[in-house]
C-alpha cells in the first residue's frame, strides 16, 4: 500500500466511528498528515475521501485556498508597487488573512449539516507568504464555524501535538486529531 493508501484507509477507520456531539471546535478539526510531495497525487485522489465520507453516511464539502492569494494580490491595488518592492507587502498581509478567514468562514456556512465533513484543501499554499499568513490562525479563526468536522488535508509532519506545515519551521501546537498514513 502507498503512503496516501494508508490515510485514506485510516481517514476510513476514523470517519465511521461514532461522532459525540459535545466536542468544543478545535475537537472537531482532522489533520490529514501527508508528505508534501505527495500533494499532486493527494489531489487526484480527493474523490476517494469523498466517497469514504459518503459511505460512513455523511456529507462531504470542499474549500480550495490555494489560488486565494493570486485572486487578492490580482485584485489589490497597490499590486504593482509590491511587485516592485516585495518588501512592502507585509504590511498589507493582515488584509489577506482577514479577507482568507472571510471567504473560508462564508463557504463553511453554507455547509452547516452537523454530520458534514469539509476537506480543507491547499494550506501548501500559505507557506513563505511571512509570520502574518500561517495556516494556525486561520483553523482557529474559522474552527468556530465548523458543524460537522473540518478535514485540513496538511501537507507537513506532526510529532506529538506540534504540526509543521511542509517541514520546514517550528510548527504549532493544536489540538486537532491526526491522521497519519
Amino acid at each position: 500500500m502507498s503512503r496516501l493508501d494508508n490515510l485514506l484507509a485510516n481517514y476510513k477507520k476514523h470517519i465511521e466511528l461514532p461522532w459525540p456531539t459535545n466536542l468544543a471546535p478545535a475537537q472537531r478539526v482532522l489533520m490529514a498528515v501527508y508528505a508534501p510531495e505527495d500533494e499532486l497525487r493527494l489531489r487526484l485522489r480527493l474523490p476517494a475521501f469523498k466517497i469514504a465520507t459518503e459511505e460512513a453516511g455523511h456529507q462531504w464539502g470542499q474549500v480550495d485556498i490555494s489560488g486565494q492569494f493570486e485572486r487578492w494580490m490580482a485584485q489589490h491595488e497597490y499590486k504593482d508597487s509590491y511587485f516592485e518592492s516585495p518588501t512592502l507587502i507585509g504590511t498589507a498581509l493582515a488584509g489577506f488573512v482577514d479577507e482568507l478567514v472571510s471567504e473560508v468562514r462564508s463557504q463553511l456556512s453554507g455547509l452547516t449539516e452537523p454530520s458534514t465533513v469539509v476537506g480543507l484543501i491547499g494550506a501548501g499554499a500559505l507557506f513563505g507568504l511571512g509570520d502574518a499568513v500561517r495556516l494556525s490562525a486561520l483553523v482557529e479563526r474559522v474552527e468556530d464555524t465548523i458543524a460537522g468536522r473540518l478535514l485540513v488535508f496538511f501537507p507537513g509532519e506532526h510529532e506529538g501535538n506540534n504540526y509543521r506545515l511542509l517541514g520546514a519551521r517550528d510548527g504549532w501546537n493544536y489540538l486537532a486529531t491526526p491522521i497519519m498514513a
